[in-house]
């Protein structure tokens, strides 16, 4: 009986469908493939990546649920058959945890009869995988209802608010589901559990006695169990709070049904309710065989009046998905079509610009209207009106991804870091893996490397000097209890990490003991990095001697003091000195991969290891012998190190192996996860043709670029004329099947060592490669580039200094 109307509704959706995906047109972000790196059967080896809905750096994204989603477990699978709903989420990234969801589910009940299906197991309804169609501003999908009818979800989102639309061809009840709060946790008996709590009020008509609201709130942070002990207390009152306005297209229907569920029992004509496994639902009968029902769900970190007002401010009454649709993909091609691609194959710009658009997706959005934001100390800020950001993941993004958003989004820089610098003045210390609060993840203060390239890179609008005195406590202040805690991965009930480790050998002898805190040799390796950051900082503003030359030498020597001559690698060592064992210490890694981890003196590395030649002997067993892991980040600038022994065509000929072996635009075209945007931010510098091995040495190593041409319009800075034109063009002909460098020039100066400053690119400009098909001479000489900051390693231990007045 449904076959002329699902014919025209077919129409109608593909004509709304191509407008929706056709305006303004882009061939960027037409090949975006929201897919890439959500397959796998491993988190490690998924990408971890979900096609969602929402402009860049949203605060909230929007996705179709096939599974519940938890730490390593993302809320949509390529390989799934059902949909469960659709989510607001804010998890990250894979690895961390879920805050403040909602989850909207519809549904059908026969005519008559109250069977509304909250529970996560039962609410599956079978997708039609070939209606399918995923883009970052616009998703569809047709699903069967379980009665013989169908539903068509189309779906859209601003930063703060999602907007739905829910077709439905049936002649039964539909139904939508308002999921307020749900378990945290995986379980095998999802029901009386104690958190998280909820609420839900359900808003009629002023007139009638139709739901125009459903509203309500959760606790749910999955990552609360390692918020530092100091912190939690200001943030256990934590909630995301949510609100859904429903508009109707049916508007000779007078009514609606509805209530409550909590814990698989329905409460009929409830209009509230509160604690844990809970929802609220509305039924929109109608006796014409379709029903259309538009929901848009704002969403907060503040209030449901908050989230009310990002309804009013980003989707207003009378606007319709087409509209929110259009504007989210205008947002997109805005960033996407800055890149022009020439001689790229198809697959490749697949890669290239998912790429781009993953990379632009963190951190995301914390502030709301009015520029108010939940701080680390639990109170609701007012910010200066440049932003406040979460999703942190700097130990993976300090090595490209940011060097990435200095470039690309430059507008956005003084807003991340001012609130890097709330987080310090809020909770005493920048962040590690800000994820809402802290979380104590991962080792290193790598943000001293964040704000020092920014600086260096010549980003303005930031509080300089705060930016120095919280760089300086990272360097000079060990955490609480450090003689005591190991500050183990993901350790619970314990304050700040920081750099742990610091106020016992650390400070005194170059090393972290191995035998007192956990990760030893990789938080040694990275503490001298962050303390060559700081040093770069200091210099920057110019602080004291004293200051600067004992930041540059704690950084120079802290690293070898972890070299074990007799093997030549690093080794972790225990307070004693003597060595802890080669496969002690690491952070996702090895001793082969963090042997090759001395990115601010590689000069002093290669002579460790022997000179030139023998360092490249070194790093050609790397590779040949299977050490290289691409999957996780200390591997990411090792093939780039031949470039820096004088063998550049060897650094050319693997960026290319790595990049073909490891990027696909299939779901499992991502070797590991994406980790907010390194893993991406990779594969765009690479296919330039350079990489920031060092990130805050304002300088890129030479690869090989992939590409005939890329054109890239660089924008203004916020102190920047908007009007000016900045496009840097890298031309390399042949650069598809010949990966060898002849000659380089930038901006006409004739190149001969593998290295691009960025004062050179950083306002546009031309790169010239020429390429070739055999190996060439360019490049592959002796380099005299070092340190310039260059200093007599001592021989003896240091002491730690006091605390220098500035």
């Amino acid at each position: 009986m449904f076959s002329n109307r699902k014919q025209l509704l077919l129409l109608l959706n593909i004509a709304a469908l191509t407008n929706v995906q056709a305006s303004p047109k882009s061939e960027a972000f037409d090949h975006v493939n929201l897919l890439i790196g959500n397959g796998g059967d491993t988190p490690n080896g998924s990408g971890g990546m979900i096609p969602s809905t929402a402009p860049p750096f949203a605060m909230t994204r929007w996705v179709a649920q096939t599974h519940q989603n938890y730490v390593s477990v993302t809320p949509y699978n390529w390989t799934a058959s059902t949909i469960h709903g659709f989510q607001a989420t804010r998890q990250p990234a894979i690895w961390m945890g879920e805050s403040g969801p909602v989850v909207v589910v519809p549904g059908v009940t026969q005519r008559g009869q109250l069977n509304v299906k909250a529970k996560f197991e039962e609410r599956g309804l079978r997708m039609r995988k070939e209606t399918e169609k995923i883009t970052p501003s616009y998703y569809s999908i047709v699903l069967d209802d379980g009665l013989g009818g169908e539903v068509h979800v189309e779906q859209s989102a601003t930063s703060r608010v999602g907007h739905l639309r829910f077709t439905f061809t049936t002649n039964e009840t539909p139904y939508i589901i308002l999921e307020s709060s749900r378990p945290s946790v995986l379980t095998s008996t999802p029901t009386n559990i104690s958190f998280p709590h909820g609420t839900v009020a359900l808003h009629l008509h002023a007139k009638s006695s139709r739901i125009h609201e459903i509203c309500g709130s959760n606790s749910e942070r999955q990552d609360s169990i390692i918020t530092p002990t100091s912190t939690l207390p200001h943030v256990e009152g934590f909630n995301g709070y949510y609100c859904a306005r429903f508009d109707y297209e049916d508007e000779d229907e007078s009514y609606s049904n509805y209530g409550v569920v909590q814990n698989a029992t329905t409460y009929p004509g409830s209009l509230s309710g509160k604690g844990t496994l809970l929802a609220g639902y509305a039924l929109f009968p109608s006796q014409k065989g379709r029903v259309v029902v538009n929901v848009r769900v704002g969403t907060s970190f503040i209030s449901v009046d908050q989230a009310r007002r990002s309804i009013d401010e980003e989707i207003p009454d009378a606007s319709n998905l087409e509209n929110t649709a259009h504007k989210t993909r205008t947002a997109w091609t805005e960033k996407l079509d800055r890149f022009a691609l020439e001689g790229a194959t198809e697959v490749q710009k697949e890669v290239f610009w998912t790429g781009v658009a993953h990379a632009l997706q963190y951190p995301s959005e914390q502030h709301e209207q009015g520029a108010y934001y939940s701080g680390y100390d639990g109170k609701v800020h007012r910010g200066r009106g440049i932003g406040s950001y979460t999703g942190y993941s700097i130990w993976d993004t300090y090595r490209a991804q940011w060097a990435f958003l200095i470039l690309f989004a430059p507008e956005r820089l003084p807003g991340m870091i001012t609130s890097m610098l709330a987080d310090y003045e809020q909770g005493g210390w920048l962040p590690m893996w800000k994820n809402i609060v802290e979380t104590n993840i991962m080792v290193g203060t790598h943000a001293d490397s964040l704000i020092a390239e920014a600086v260096l890179k010549g980003v303005e609008g930031f509080d300089k000097e705060l930016a120095w005195e919280a760089v300086w406590k990272d360097a000079t202040v060990p955490p609480k209890d450090d003689l005591t805690v190991p500050y183990f991965d993901r350790e619970e009930h314990v304050d700040y990490e920081v750099r742990a480790g610091l106020s016992l050998v650390y400070a005194s002898k170059g090393w972290v003991a191995d035998d007192v805190h956990s990760e030893s040799a990789s938080r040694t390796l990275d503490y001298a990095y962050d303390d060559y950051a700081a040093y770069k900082l200091a210099v920057a503003l110019g602080k004291p001697d004293d200051v600067t030359s004992f930041l540059l030498e704690r950084s120079l020597r802290a690293p070898f003091t972890l070299f074990n001559s007799e093997t030549g690698f690093m080794e972790a060592r225990n307070a004693d000195g003597s060595w802890a064992g080669p496969d002690n210490g690491w952070t996702e890694g090895d001793k082969w991969a963090y042997s090759f981890d001395v990115v601010h003196d590689i000069p002093a590395l290669i002579e460790k290891r022997g000179g030139n030649e023998s360092f490249v002997r070194s790093l050609d067993e790397h590779f040949n012998g299977g050490h290289n892991d691409h999957t996780n980040e200390p591997s990411h600038h090792i093939p780039y190190l031949y470039a820096l022994a004088g063998a550049a065509y060897k650094t050319q000929a693997r960026v290319r192996e790595i990049a073909q072996m490891n990027y696909n635009n299939t779901p499992t075209g991502l070797s590991g996860n994406e980790d907010c945007g390194q893993m991406s931010s990779w594969y765009i510098f690479s296919a330039m043709g350079f990489y920031p091995v060092n990130p805050v040495s304002g300088e890129y190593v030479v690869g090989s670029p992939f590409f005939d041409k890329v054109t890239i319009d660089i924008p203004p800075t916020p102190q920047q004329d908007p009007q000016k034109k900045r496009k840097l063009t890298i031309i390399a002909q042949g650069a598809p099947t010949k990966p060898y460098i002849k000659s380089l020039t930038v901006n006409g100066r004739r190149i001969d060592t593998p290295i691009i400053r960025h004062e050179d690119i950083a306002d546009g400009g031309e790169i010239v490669f020429e390429m070739s098909d055999v190996v060439q001479e360019w490049g592959n000489g002796i380099l005299n580039h070092a340190t310039s900051e260059k200093v007599e390693r001592k021989q003896t231990t240091y002491d730690y200094p006091d605390r220098v007045e500035l």
